[in-house]
């Protein structure tokens, strides 16, 4: 039985061993190919540079108009990021420790915004920002994605939270605590898990989205990072290292990001398998 289970957690170790290099790959010579002359890279794209290019970051910086575009995605990233976790976390609140009318109602809504194919509510969304004279501003990309996200940081928060034993409001109350005390100073701080997971799978889709930011957003000057990478085409189309070096600049703050989230994730992870 004992040489079964270490056969399995081998096979286990080396399945995953593999998925991670397949996903780390091309993320390595992403990097790699940044530091390169553009005759190195056309040479051999899979060779190491024989010096590193790190002038080819600035380029790449002014090429993609960084300074700016840089500045509107972290506004929009994390502002939309705030209001989601918070209303998400209340909504999951309410919904996980309260028992009331329409609650399964209003939950099935919420997941019922999971089924919603994001992209085919573009042209709808187009036509009531153009309605709200919302166009072209941080706001109508701050308000879609904070209504994308909704339903699957309910879905998360609720059903961690939903696993808290009664005894932690009880005490509260005892101590005199409100119900949004409660919830502040003894609830979200045991979610921190959780919070993790849906802050790092919204800030991801936030700084990574481009369909909505290029339809909705026409402004120089409110544009996000991703459209400043698409400043590359058709203008620096045979600089694939000035594109390789603007797609590593773009990467960085999201391994930040992630690492900085890292230990919460993980004990979320395993916090089912410590419990009982």
């Amino acid at each position: 039985m004992e040489k079964k289970s270490g056969l399995f957690r081998t096979a286990v170790y080396v399945f995953l061993g593999l998925f991670a290099i397949i996903n780390i790959f091309p993320i390595f010579w992403m990097i790699v190919n940044s530091f390169k002359t553009e005759q190195e890279y056309s040479g051999n794209p899979f060779s190491f540079p024989k010096s590193l290019q790190f002038s080819n970051y600035s380029k790449a910086w002014e090429v993609a108009n960084m300074n700016t575009y840089f500045v509107n995605s972290i506004i929009i990233t994390f502002a939309s990021l705030i209001v989601t976790v918070l209303l998400g976390a209340l909504a999951a609140y309410f919904l996980s420790r309260f028992q009331f009318k329409l609650r399964g109602f209003t939950y099935g809504l919420f997941l019922l915004g999971m089924l919603v194919p994001i992209h085919a509510t573009l042209i709808p969304i187009f036509m009531i920002m153009k309605q709200l004279h919302l166009l072209d501003t941080h706001l109508s990309l701050i308000l879609p994605y904070t209504a994308f996200h909704l339903s699957l940081t309910i879905f998360i928060l609720e059903g961690f939270m939903r696993g808290f034993p009664k005894d932690l409001e009880e005490s509260g109350v005892m101590d005199g605590a409100g119900v949004f005390r409660i919830f502040w100073s003894i609830i979200l701080p045991i979610t921190r898990p959780a919070l993790a997971t849906v802050i790092i799978l919204n800030f991801i889709y936030n700084w990574n989205e481009f369909l909505f930011a290029l339809v909705l957003i026409s402004s120089s000057a409110l544009k996000t990072l991703p459209l400043g990478l698409a400043n590359f085409v058709g203008i620096e189309t045979a600089s694939l290292t000035l594109q390789m070096a603007a797609l590593t600049i773009a990467l960085v703050p999201i391994l930040i990001f992630y690492l900085l989230l890292q230990k919460q994730l993980v004990n979320g992870m395993t916090a089912g398998s410590v419990k009982g």
